[in-house]
């Protein structure tokens, strides 16, 4: 499950597959490390000290090889390099009709998660307001298995230019890890009113294994590694889905 949410890549290292669950517990073993058994835990069976460990090191190539140089507020980036005409174009193009007296001299972005929505074909929109919860051990939501669904971000970008943003997210059933995405989302410029970014369509496991409580970690991060979310929250896939409210 990708849920909790310009395009460049998508990565999986599984898909939703529930039956790691029962193999690693016959095995005595688990998915994200085969010490996790012996260190202690959350309530809801994921240590994420040491997930944040392990996401650290699957990340270490990917650190010692980004150089991204010194950071300008975006006045600066206008001012630099302004005899260059294919860079002028080129930043009047990223920027598009940003006010730049409104956005001031700060260097850092500022990125914020609005909210999260589940698309479900026949359904109502899920609209998960940021923060999802302030609950740990509460269910959020809950999907039929076997049915179809799609994420959509809204979230808005201000002070300055963001490079690179990123989501990721990693979902746990038991203890064990079954999903781990992560998505290039672009570069955006400053802007008043909130983008919206779609993920592909996917589709709910089914079938006994599948059915259960899950936890999952929703994280934005973008090129110089800030981090604008870092989210736990709980769901289920249920074998129908809730009965209206």
């Amino acid at each position: 499950m990708s849920a909790a949410v310009g395009a460049v890549s998508t990565t999986k290292d599984v898909t939703f597959n529930v039956h790691l669950e029962e193999e690693h517990k016959n095995k005595g073993t688990n998915k994200v490390g085969g010490e996790l058994d012996k260190i202690p835990c959350s309530d809801d069976g994921v240590n994420y000290d040491y997930v944040e460990e392990i996401e650290q090191e699957e990340d270490e190539d990917t650190k010692l090889e980004l150089d991204l140089g010194p950071q300008f507020s975006l006045k600066e980036q206008l001012e630099k390099d302004k005899d260059d005409e294919s860079l002028r174009k080129w930043k009047e193009q990223l920027l598009g009709n940003v006010d730049v007296s409104a956005v001031g001299e700060k260097i850092e972005p500022e990125v914020k998660i609005v909210s999260l929505t589940i698309i479900c074909p026949g359904r109502s929109e899920i609209i998960l307001p940021i923060p999802f919860t302030t609950d740990s051990k509460k269910t959020i939501f809950t999907l039929k298995e076997g049915s179809q669904y799609r994420l959509k971000f809204s979230f808005t970008v201000s002070n300055n230019i963001v490079s690179g943003l990123k989501y990721t997210n990693v979902v746990w059933k038991t203890g064990v890890r079954v999903d781990k995405t992560k998505k290039m989302l672009g570069t955006y410029s400053p802007q008043q009113e909130p983008y919206t970014y779609e993920l592909e369509e996917e589709m709910t496991p089914s079938g006994l294994f599948a059915r259960g409580t899950y936890s999952a970690r929703t994280k934005f991060v973008d090129d110089d590694r800030k981090c604008y979310l870092d989210a736990s929250y709980r769901f289920e896939i249920q074998k129908n889905w809730p009965a209206p409210l």
